[in-house]
Formats: structure tokens, sequence, C-alpha cells
């Protein structure tokens, strides 16, 4: 599989370090409110990638954090009148709402940071003794110049990065370019003992802590959104290259934003949808759906219509489920010659893995199921074999389990909707034509459609 490495502007072999097991980190939520549409892209692109490398017959030892103290999380839980922890453990609870609601498997482990205090507490005392850290009455920063590498992840020079750079009010670094790795307690602040006295990390060098912490001083794969580049993970690397004297992270991957009328959408600008807003009109399955059916190195835009077309693509593929398990019904289990259908059939498979190990090209695999289905359309009928169509229905539902897309089961239907149908092919059987159509209508007012077959009688769910 090749993938494209941030840190070299390139697309690369992906070789783990361990072939049996690759050791993946990516960053998680701030745990202050509701996840919108822009945190949920990297959720679902890294759980894809997981799922991925899993279907190839790797292992993942996959881990995502969770930022449960910081100033955003200070502040809100100030205004409801509760303490940080209760506020963290709250939307921790909506966030893993929301990840089920998008087919999001749980990490193998989702770390906290004020549950990894002594691993965080334990770097910074390397980087301080190591010269790489300074403190300054109880305020920890890191010395950015002390690391000759600074800027290789943004690929931008120290002087352009230092031009943006500034140095807050009530803030005593040496440099605009060095940041907190320890901040010392404000009245009032949650705050932990350490060797600067009472205080709480900062930002970044929580995800160097965690990520040494439970997966080593060299991690496979680092990912996260396209935001965080500069600053977050070009201060992981510095921390973490610093304090363990070897590289980080050997792949770096990051997903484009999502727009909303071409603007880059953030809960800073205002100009969000919260996931939960969003599955109150759209399943989570077909917002999952609209990410990955675009390249996840692109930005894509988020609109209604967009959406709608989402729902419409994911309708269909389980439309051609539906009627392939209505045809396993009534299948013949004899012998046929279907070679052709089936080597076309193995080559749509060999398309999939062919788009996924080419930087993890969901759109192009997303390209393949589809095929799938159009063959089945076209190609499959009630004279089809058992296992042909077994093995259509397996393969749409084997690769859309790769994507975490169509698994769904059909509802089942009460005994009273089932004696419905049965007294209406009685009707027609007995020529009722006006019994048959009353029960047509009151069926569909009950939200079930009928199709009659040369096989019998197919019935779906139109909600």
């Amino acid at each position: 599989m090749k993938i494209y490495n941030t840190l070299t502007r390139k697309k690369e072999e992906f070789v783990p370090i361990d072939k049996d097991e690759v050791k993946m980190y990516a960053c998680g939520p701030t745990v202050y409110d509701y996840i919108h549409i822009g945190n949920a892209r990297p959720a679902i692109v890294f759980d894809t990638m997981r799922r991925y490398l899993e279907y190839r017959g790797t292992r993942v030892k996959f881990v995502q954090n969770f930022t449960d103290i910081d100033d955003k999380m200070i502040k809100r839980a100030n205004e409801e009148g509760i303490t940080v922890k209760e506020l963290a453990d709250r939307f921790i609870g909506e966030y893993f709402d929301d990840a089920k609601a998008l087919g999001i498997e749980k990490a193998t482990i989702h770390p906290k940071a004020t549950e990894n205090i002594d691993a965080i507490i334990d770097i910074i005392k390397h980087l301080v003794d190591n010269g790489y850290a300074y403190d300054v009455d109880g305020d920890v920063y890191f010395a950015t110049k002390q690391f000759k590498d600074y800027g290789k992840l943004s690929q931008q020079p120290l002087e352009d990065l230092e031009a943006g750079a500034r140095i807050e009010v009530g803030e005593k670094k040496r440099d605009p370019m060095d940041f907190a790795v320890w901040k010392k307690q404000k009245k009032g602040e949650p705050a932990w003992e350490s060797p600067w006295g009472m205080g709480r990390p900062g930002w970044h060098i929580e995800c160097s802590a965690m990520a040494n912490k439970y997966l080593g001083k060299t991690i496979d794969l680092h990912a996260g959104g396209g935001d965080l580049i500069f600053p977050h993970h070009e201060n992981e690397i510095a921390q973490s290259e610093c304090a363990n004297g070897c590289q980080f992270s050997n792949y770096w991957m990051h997903n484009g934003y999502i727009n909303l009328d071409g603007k880059k959408m953030s809960k800073s600008l205002g100009n969000f949808f919260t996931v939960r807003d969003i599955r109150k009109s759209y399943d989570g399955e077909i917002i999952r759906f609209f990410i990955l059916s675009a390249h996840y190195r692109s930005p894509i835009n988020f609109s209604d219509a967009l959406m709608e077309q989402a729902k419409s693509a994911v309708e269909r593929v389980y439309t051609c489920i539906d009627n392939l398990e209505f045809m396993m019904k009534s299948a013949s289990d004899k012998a046929m010659e279907e070679t052709e259908l089936s080597e076309k059939l193995d080559g749509f498979k060999s398309k999939f893995i062919e788009a996924m190990d080419d930087d993890l090209n969901t759109a192009g695999a997303t390209a393949a199921i589809f095929d799938i289905v159009y063959a089945a359309n076209t190609e499959l009928t009630s004279e089809s074999s058992r296992a042909i169509i077994e093995k259509t229905l397996g393969l749409i539902r084997e690769l859309g389990g790769v994507l975490g897309l169509f698994q769904k089961e059909k509802k089942s239907i009460d005994a009273e909707i089932e004696e419905l149908i049965e007294k209406r092919s009685k009707a027609r059987a007995e020529k009722n034509w006006a019994e048959a159509d009353a029960i047509r209508d009151k069926l569909k007012e009950m939200n079930i459609v009928l199709k009659d077959t040369p096989t019998g009688v197919q019935w779906s769910y139109t909600e």
C-alpha cells in the first residue's frame, strides 16, 4: 500500500516497523462540545484506514486520545457551573454516541490527558534536563530553536513561522516561537503537582506523552486533520524527538478540510454543523458515505444537495442488497455456467483493493462497489444460480464492511403486515383486484411498498 506522507510530500510504500502490527495514533477531540462534521472527517477516514489494514491481515494498535483539560474546557465548565471532569465525561459520552452512528469503531486505547499526568510530567522532565525546555516561575516552555529540524513537517522556514508568532499577555517565554508544555495553575483551575509547582499540561505535550506510553518511541503512522500540521503536529515532533532521541513517526497522514460556501468549516469561524444536528435529517451511514465519496486529501464542500446525492447512493446499494436477498429465497442450487460474471466480480474486487492501496482512495473503492451493484441489477435474474447471487451479495457486504458501509440488515415486518401481504396474494389469486388494491394502499400508508415478481411478492420500507 502506498500513502501520501506529509513529512516527505510524496507517496511512499507503507512499510510498518513490525510487519504483523501497525502502531497508529490519531488526534482525538477536545471534549467541551458536540463534534462537528469537520471533526468527523478525520475520525471516519482514519477508522477506514485501520479497517483496511486489518482487512489485509495486519493487526493495528490504534490510539486516539481525548483532550479533557484545556482553556476552552475550563471556560465552558465555569459557564455551566460544573467541574471540568463532569464536562469531559459528558461530551466523551456524546462523542461515542455520534461515533457509533457514523460507524466508527472504538480505538484500541482511548487515553485521556488527565489520566496520564505522570507520563506527561516524565517527558517534560526529560526535555528540561536535556536543555530543550525551561521553567519560568512554574510555567515550562519548549525552546523551539534548540530543535534544528523544527518546521520539517509543515515545511516552512523558521523565519516564516517566527513572523506569525507572538507572545500573549502574561507569557514569560524567551522567544515568540517557544510554546508551553506545562502551565502554572491560575486561581480556580484544576491542577496537578509537578517539579515546577501546581499546574496542568499544555495541549501539544499530551499527544507526545501518550503516543510514547502506549505505542513506543517511534510509531508507524500519525494521523489527523490538515489544520493540525502546524503547530500541533510540528510541536509533537519537536517534543518527542528531543525527549527520545529518535524519529517520532515514520508516516504522517492528513485529511483535507470540509468547506461551507467555499470557506473552511470550523468552530472558531462559527460556520459549522454538528454531527448531532445533521443526524436529525440524515442517518449516520449517509454522513459516512458522503465523507468517503471523496479522496481524503481533497477538500469537500458540505451542502444539502450533496447529502441528498449521498442518501440516494446509499439507498441504491441497499435496494440491490434487498433484491439479491429476495432472489436467494427461490434461487436454484443447480450448478450453472456463469464464469463471465464471476470473473467480472473478481475484477471489481481487484479494482477496490487497487484503489485502497493507492493512498486510501475511497472514492475509487466506492466506484468499484457500484460496479458490482450495476452488474447485479443488469445481469442477475430469478434464473441465476444461488452461487452467483451469493457471491455478488457477499462481495457487496465484504467490501462495504471495509468502508464501514452497507452492513445493516433489513428490518423485519410484524405479524399484522405479514398477514395483510398474504391476504393480498390470496385476493390476487382469486382475481379480486379491488380487495388486492385496497390492501396494497393500506400497506403503503404503513410505509410498506410491494413489488410483484414471478417468484413472489417482495416488500420494502419507504422510510
